[in-house]
């Protein structure tokens, strides 16, 4: 066992035992889904909306361990396992932070959803970008498409352009914020893009390598 998934299992276990602590205080029913504007307007039963994302963490935490011991690339993780570590804890950390706001939620604090995810989410673009740049080829991990996996040199070239665009995302995701209830514009377009431009490039990559 790794010690990042030493440190995912105590997160999960510190967001199991806070919600456990807190769960007599809640209603019956929790907020569960807010729209763009960051308002809910959805709710859960309590039971389902407290124990839903730390199963899924949980399932997902699973998932990572199991991931590089059936790739097929296998060889190519030792070069970034490093930094796929780092991103199963800040993946955990995110969806532990989502736990606790709607946990927060339910026990009646009204906040707006958008302006408290949209720095998370810009710290798990930014990690996204460092990943990507130190990414190896492989069959889970980083930009997979057809030409990618096909060639290391546009792989290793198709990650670096990736990796430095999520961080651009990162961090154009974070200025959006000056920009009020816009904000959900600067997170979806640079990624949208950023997953689209990529695909592009290493199309574009490997018909220069062919020739």
């Amino acid at each position: 066992m790794t010690r990042a998934v030493v440190i995912s299992l105590i997160i999960i276990a510190l967001s199991v035992a806070v919600t456990l602590y807190y769960y007599p205080h809640l209603p019956d029913n929790i907020p569960s889904h807010w729209n763009a504007a960051g308002d809910i307007n959805g709710y859960m039963p309590r039971i389902w909306a407290v124990s839903l994302i730390p199963v899924i963490t949980l399932l997902m935490l699973g998932l990572f361990v199991l991931l590089p011991k059936i790739d097929p690339l296998k060889r190519n993780w030792p070069a970034f396992r490093k930094y796929y570590d780092g991103m199963i804890v800040v993946f955990v950390l995110f969806m532990s932070y989502i736990h606790m706001l709607v946990l927060v939620a339910g026990l009646g604090m009204d906040y707006n959803m958008v302006w408290f995810m949209v720095p998370a989410i810009s710290v798990l673009f930014y990690y996204t970008g460092i990943l990507l740049g130190n990414a190896r080829r492989n069959w889970f991990v980083g930009i997979k498409t057809p030409w990618t996996l096909s060639s290391d040199r546009v792989w290793n070239k198709t990650h670096r352009i990736g990796g430095k665009m999520f961080r651009a995302s990162a961090v154009i995701a974070l200025a959006g914020m000056a920009f009020g209830e816009w904000v959900i514009w600067f997170v979806i377009v640079p990624a949208l893009f950023t997953a689209a431009y990529t695909v592009v490039y290493s199309y574009v990559e490997y018909r220069r390598e062919r020739k």
